[in-house]
């Protein structure tokens, strides 16, 4: 805007010559203060208190009264164009301070408009937590057209800005529908009802979930005495060797995994009759730990993470779905004790923390083993019985959610322990249904994930297109100009002889105040 030839009657002036700040009048209050001061006040007691990006909570009494335009000082999202740094409040309210109070005595609408659209890099400090400065924002130039070209670009901002806001609340409700269309299909996926026909057209494919569940105990059984046989042999081999070195472990001792009870089924849906219910620790692989959780406390610590080695899976990596694993590490000779905790390729690893926890991913096939941390489940499904991609997606699922979020404890954070995840019903149906549910899921995805991609595109527009309704209205390109407007240059003395009026003003009355006080 600065390099472009000034519209005819405007000035570039600076926002410390215009606008009157009222910084001074900011008064910090710590959470616990305010926590102690709105106990047992209504609502009618309770003003605003703001801070740099708004309302930072309430507060029992006001130190504002009237309409202004609160800037942030810092913790602000300077940089960020579609992010507002600036906004207009009215009425009764307290500032902490974190955000520059200040006032436009001909359009405070004029000026919120425009410091939203204001280029801050020349002006903040600082990396990681940018800060504007008084003396730095009093620099920031500012363009002043005359007052009644002032209201008609507000007017007519406003008027193209709720034609905006019109399509983008039908785009983020579009959106919203998908979300709770996406989980209207995996609730369907999982009560059956999406291989309802194909049921009907492949009965030769289906398989009787108890006769499922026999095969399953019998082999995880046979898997178990095959182990003991192994290690009676190890054993064997050891004594012949002279006892040295350690003694061969004994495989652990088969748990009984319960049926699902009566009371259990009473809270889940019905499903078809070729399906049931089970517990995950009865699909997990037949093999040690395919069912865990990260180590905890001394078993892995901060100062054990190295730059290169054995990667670390986080609970970001599951939410995002984001497997790039190229910041945290563990050493081979760490990692070779760690080897309960580790991710092989396709298993699946669910958050067990969060708001909810239960998110759920699988592990990609070209990431190399990994460890998981402390806040991450992981499930090694049984191949053979179990499609992965069915597993995740139903525990990504409503009907899985609802479980999880009976079962989480904690106060600062809620958590899924392994085994009251173990406690969790998951459905179980012959591997070729699970295999077409997959496919049928993944189609719909897609078109729903285009869908998306097309309304986040469309809203990123209708942002780029308000950034460009403000590049145009503070260039004097929004509005057509009318030659018999006052000009800009009265509009600024008369804004500079009310700016010292009111500071006379000030001064007679910190004067008077004096006065009655020595009385």
């Amino acid at each position: 805007m600065m390099n472009e030839q000034l519209a005819k009657g405007w000035l570039i002036t600076s926002v410390g010559e215009v606008c009157s700040i009222h910084d001074s009048k900011r008064v910090p209050l710590n959470s616990s203060e305010r926590n102690r001061r709105i106990q047992g006040k209504s609502k009618e007691e309770l003003f605003p208190y703001y801070g740099a990006t708004g309302e930072a909570g309430k507060i029992d009494d006001y130190r504002f009264d009237g309409e202004y335009v609160l800037l942030g000082e810092d913790a602000a999202p300077f940089l960020e164009p579609h992010k507002g740094v600036a906004y207009l409040v009215n009425g009764k309210f307290w500032v902490n301070n974190h955000a520059h109070i200040l006032r436009l005595s001909s359009s405070n609408k004029f000026l919120c408009y425009c410091l939203t659209q204001t280029d801050y890099k020349p002006y903040v400090t600082g990396t990681t937590r940018l800060k504007l400065n008084q003396g730095r924002l009093k620099d920031i130039p500012f363009p002043l057209p005359p007052l009644n070209e002032q209201r008609r670009i507000v007017a007519k901002i406003e008027e193209l800005f709720s034609e905006i806001d019109a399509g983008v609340a039908s785009l983020k409700t579009a959106r919203a529908q998908l979300g709770v269309y996406r989980q209207s299909l995996l609730k369907q996926a999982f009560e059956g009802k999406l291989t309802e026909k194909w049921r009907a057209q492949n009965p030769d494919k289906l398989e009787p979930a108890e006769q499922l569940l026999a095969r399953i105990r019998s082999e995880r059984e046979a898997r178990y005495q095959q182990q003991l046989s192994d290690w009676q042999t190890a054993v064997e081999e050891w004594e012949a060797g002279g006892i040295e070195g350690k003694k061969p472990a004994k495989p652990r001792k088969l748990k009984e995994i319960e049926n699902i009870t009566d009371e259990e089924f009473g809270a889940l849906p019905e499903l078809p009759g070729e399906w049931a219910w089970t517990h995950p620790d009865l699909l997990a692989a037949h093999e040690p730990y395919a069912l865990g959780i990260g180590p905890f406390g001394s078993n892995l610590k901060v100062s054990d993470y190295t730059t290169e080695g054995v990667p670390l899976v986080f609970i970001k990596n599951i939410t995002r779905n984001n497997f790039s694993l190229e910041s945290r590490f563990v050493s081979q000779e760490k990692a070779a004790g760690l080897k309960p905790h580790s991710a092989k390729p396709l298993d699946l690893l669910i958050t067990k923390m969060g708001d909810p926890p239960g998110d759920c991913a699988i592990y990609p096939e070209h990431r190399p083993e990994a460890i998981i941390t402390a806040d991450c489940l992981k499930f090694r499904v049984l191949q053979g019985y179990c499609d992965r991609s069915f597993y995740c997606s139903f525990i990504n699922s409503v009907l899985c959610r609802k479980q999880l979020g009976l079962i989480t404890r904690g106060v600062a954070q809620k958590k899924i322990s392994v085994e009251r995840f173990k406690s969790t019903a998951v459905p179980l149906c012959s591997l070729p249904e699970q295999q077409e549910i997959v496919r049928i899921l993944e189609e719909q995805f897609t078109a729903i994930e285009q869908n998306e991609q097309e309304i986040d595109a469309a809203l990123q527009r209708a942002e780029a297109l308000r950034q460009s309704i403000l590049k145009k209205a503070f260039a004097g390109k929004l509005v057509p100009q009318d030659p018999n407007d006052e000009p800009a240059s009265v509009l600024l003395e008369r804004i500079r002889a009310e700016r010292e009026a009111a500071e006379v003003a000030q001064k007679i009355t910190k004067k008077a105040a004096k006065r009655i006080c020595k009385k």
